[in-house]
This record gives C-alpha cells, structure tokens and sequence, in this order.
C-alpha cells in the first residue's frame, strides 16, 4: 500500500486549499490529521494506514514536507 501512500501525499500536496486544512488540524490535532488523510485516501479509492502514513513521510526528503512533519510532529 506504499503506492497509495504516495499518490494520496501527491493528490494532497496539489491540492493547496486541502493542503492547508491539514495542516491547520495538525496543528491543533495531529492524530485527528492523521485520520482526516486516511479518511481522503478511502474516499479517493487510496486506503492507507496511518502507520503507512507515518512510514512514507519519514522517507521523503522534501524541504516543504519535514517542515510541515516538524510543526506537527505531535501526532506524526
């Protein structure tokens, strides 16, 4: 399921305003982004874990991405 992982990031980093509610609830609730993505992914017919989430973005190396893992380090 890593291939969902990365086509559900990729839909989701193109998408500015999704983008930013994400991060907007990272902030204030991590776990609740982490499943917000998962419900996404279900919705898009790209079921993810948020394990495999987890497991994707610590391997990407993205400027934007470990910036936006650190602000919401909490739940991630």
């Amino acid at each position: 399921m890593s291939s969902n992982a990365e086509e559900l990031y990729r839909r989701i980093k193109d998408d500015p305003e999704h983008t930013q509610f994400l991060f907007r609830q990272a902030l204030q609730n991590p776990q609740g982004a982490l499943q917000a993505i998962c419900d996404f992914g279900d919705q898009l017919g790209l079921p993810v874990t948020p394990e495999e989430i987890k497991s994707y973005l610590s391997g990407i190396d993205d400027a934007d991405t470990k910036q936006w893992l650190i602000k919401a380090r909490g739940g991630l």
